[in-house]
Parts: C-alpha cells; structure tokens; sequence
C-alpha cells in the first residue's frame, strides 16, 4: 500500500454534508465575502439563526406548520455561513466561537421541538407529545455521541442522519403539513444513528488499544 492510500484510508469517511459543502462552496464563498464585507460576525450570524428558531418555534406552537417549515428553510442556511465566515475572516477565538455554535444548535433544536410539545399539549394529545418528547431526545444523542466521541479523540461523522438530514426532513414535511410522520421518521433514524456512533467509537476504541499493545 502506497503512502498516498494509507493516508486516504486514514481520513474519515466524507459525509454527505461535508460533500454538499464541497458542491456549493462556489456559491456559499462570494455570499461569505459579502456578509464580511458587511462586516457581520459568525457569532452574530449563530445567535440570530438561534432567534429565528424561536419564530418557527412560535409557528409550530400555534399550529402554523407550514409556514415553520418555511421558516426553517431560510433560517437553516445560517449554520452553514456562520461556519464558513469565521473561516474566511480566519476567527478561530480560542474556540469559542466552535463552542458557542454548537451550544446554541443544541438550544435551538430544543426550542424547536418544544413547539411540537406545546402544540400537541394544547390539542391534548398525550401519544404525540410523547412522539415530540422522544424525537428531541433523539436528535440531542445524535449530536451528544458525536461531542463526547470527538472530545476523546475519535471521528464520528458517522450515521444516517446528522443535523444537516434532520433539517432537510424537518423542512420538507413541515411544508407538506405531516409533521408527526417527519417525528416518527426522526424517532427510528436519530435513535439509529446514535447507536452507529456508539458501535463507530466502540471500535474505534477496540483499535487503538489493539494498537498501543
């Protein structure tokens, strides 16, 4: 084996996210250049997607379903620039900027979700706030293996469905007007992908310490 295939064997696995990027960075780069030239921070960027997560929140809550899924269509897309500007304004802020992206994801898809809980709750369906309940769980355990599998030095872009795959549901059936079919899908594929990543680390683990005998 070469240098070159041990070094390609080496890398993780690319995600379909970290590929999308790939695709759209001729877009996304000139869009980054006008938001720095605007002189826009990535943090600033983060808290308003986070704000824009309580409006659709609010939508949900009220029944709006649609119009959240339209919501979370323009919303989305601020995950992807507040990365891509600290990048091109080379902001790495000790990492906190990465800490305080991050963080807030994690708010706003618990705001998100409470808009399901709070609406189910006022149409008095128990099953579906449970549903809500179990679909927010899942998608934190998503992004908690990851954190926790990163924080001790293994990769885990792993998995079905990351935060990128959630959206895209999230936004699809919400406009279509069948979120407790997008829950449902949520439930069974977050629950699946935090188990990969525990199998993922779990050899991982194997493997290293293999290694170091």
């Amino acid at each position: 084996m070469t240098m070159e295939e041990e070094k390609k064997k080496a890398e993780p696995p690319q995600t379909f996210n970290d590929q999308l990027r790939r695709w759209v960075h001729p877009v996304l780069d000139p869009i980054v250049t006008i938001l720095a030239g605007w002189g826009l921070s990535p943090n600033g960027l983060t808290i308003v997607g986070t704000l824009g997560h309580i409006l659709s929140a609010w939508l949900l809550a009220t029944g709006q379903i649609t119009y959240a899924g339209f919501s979370l269509l323009v919303i989305a897309p601020l995950d992807v620039f507040d990365g891509a500007l600290a990048r091109k304004l080379a902001l790495d802020q000790g990492g906190f900027g990465a800490f305080l992206d991050s963080t807030f994801d994690r708010f706003a898809e618990i705001v998100l979700f409470g808009g399901f809980i709070y609406y189910y709750h006022q149409v008095g369906d128990v099953d579906l706030i449970l549903l809500a309940y179990a679909a927010m769980g899942g998608s934190l355990m998503v992004s908690y293996t990851r954190a926790r599998a990163e924080g001790l030095g293994f990769d885990c872009k792993v998995g079905l469905l990351g935060r990128f795959e959630r959206y895209v549901l999230l936004i699809i059936f919400l406009i279509l007007n069948l979120p407790v079919l997008c829950l449902i899908i949520l439930v069974i594929f977050t629950y699946m992908t935090a188990g990969q990543r525990i199998i993922h680390v779990w050899r991982k683990a194997r493997e290293r310490v293999a290694g170091g005998a």
